[in-house]
Order: structure tokens, then sequence, then C-alpha cells
């Protein structure tokens, strides 16, 4: 089997003296979908935040591509191929619609990901390209937060917690376009609160309870016993 596109090994990471994560061993295959649940405060808007450098970690603890990279800079990584929508979207409330996508490729390698094709993906953006960013419902926002990301052409892209404060219905359009991603090309890691949506889209999921992993598996193969007992962090018989 190839190896895999991203991994980390015995991954730590700190706020101060405060540790976060506790030895976090994970790894996604090119082509993936993989969700991480777990609860608030567990650990995994840190892990993704170690992930794409905003927190320094070991070098060796974190592998993208074939090489170390926990010590390497954001925008390094950036341009190496990985790319996150951030929880709370961050658009920037200045630009409209079409500049908040175009800084997305603003430095990028390859033309897999046009505007054209962002507003393909989400034909409403194109309707509204010229209104300013944060004018728009948090649906809409979200949708152009994920373009930005998907504008700088990812090999993995990495999203946080992208249905959180959102409307069933539009969790649903949103999350209709994960499949869409994935066939152009993108590998993908979820965070999700919402064991049920996780599970639809993932084709394997960790949990994290208090920085560590809590179980590991494929949906179809996790009871919801196992998953209750690990996201709360209860015994098997208090699951049952």
């Amino acid at each position: 089997m190839a190896e895999p596109i991203l991994t980390t090994t015995g991954l730590t990471a700190f706020y101060g003296d405060f540790q976060a994560l506790f030895g976090i061993d994970f790894e996604i295959h090119a082509g993936e979908t993989v969700a991480i649940i777990g609860s608030n405060g567990a650990g995994k808007s840190t892990f993704l935040r170690a992930i794409t450098g905003m927190l320094k970690t070991p070098g060796q603890n974190i592998r993208f591509l074939g090489r170390d990279v926990g010590d390497a800079p954001a925008h390094d990584l950036v341009r190496a191929g990985l790319a996150m929508v951030p929880e709370g979207r961050k658009l920037f409330p200045s630009l409209t619609v079409e500049e908040n996508l175009l800084i997305g490729g603003y430095g990028r390698s390859g033309t897999d990901w046009t505007l054209e094709a962002i507003y393909d993906l989400f034909p409403i953006l194109a309707e509204r390209r010229r209104h300013g960013g944060t004018a728009l419902s948090g649906g809409q926002q979200q949708m152009v937060a994920i373009g930005r990301a998907l504008m700088s052409n990812p090999k993995l892209l990495l999203c946080d917690e992208i249905s959180l404060g959102l409307a069933p219905i539009v969790i649903k359009d949103i999350y209709a376009a994960v499949p869409k991603i994935k066939a152009h090309g993108a590998t993908i890691v979820v965070v999700e609160q919402d064991v049920n949506q996780a599970m639809a889209v993932a084709d394997r999921v960790y949990c994290f309870q208090e920085g560590r992993v809590s179980l590991t598996g494929r949906p179809g193969e996790l009871t919801r016993a196992q998953i209750s007992a690990a996201y709360f962090g209860l015994e098997d018989g208090e699951a049952a």
C-alpha cells in the first residue's frame, strides 16, 4: 500500500504549560475522507492547528507527502498542498465573495480549482459574487470559506466544524459537496461534533477524548455503544 498522504506519530501539543494532545497517532491515505469526532475540548481543533503549523511541534511527529513537516511554517504547508477551512469561517469582511475566493488562490500551484469550478460547486456564490463576504447567510459564508480553501488546489483539505451553527437543510447542502470535492482529487479530513453527519461521509473515523484517540475504525464496523463510550469517556457497560 502507498505511504499515507499524512501521518502523525506520538503527536503532542501545548498551550503554554497546558498539554492539549497526548501522543496522537493518525494517518490518512490519498482519496480518503476521514472524520474526527469528539466533544468540545477533546482536542480536535488543536490537532488541526498542529498539522497546519499554527502550533509548533517536533518536525518528525508530522509527515506530509513523504517529508517531516512538524516544524514547517503554515505558508509553506499551504504551498505544499495543505489547506484548512477554519471553524467560524474567518472571511475578510472588507472583501467581496469573489475577492475572498481569489485570496485563497494566492501563491498556489496547479489549476484544478478555478473560480468557475467553485461556482459550479456552489452556484449561489456566482449569484452573490459581488456581495460582501460577511453580508451572506451563515451557510453561504461557509461555502465561501470552503471555496477559498479549495482555490489553493489542496492535496489535503481540513474542514473544522463546517456544520457548526447552521440549520439542518443548510448542512445537508454543504455536505452534498463533499463527494464532489473528493471526486476532484482532494483527500479530506472532517472535524465534526455531529456524529451521524461525520459517519455518513467518512471512510474511516477517529474519536478524540481529552486529547487522546479513544476509538478508530470504519463507520460500518463501529457500534453505537462503542462510539458513545469513546465520545463521552464511558465504560462500555455504561454506554450500552
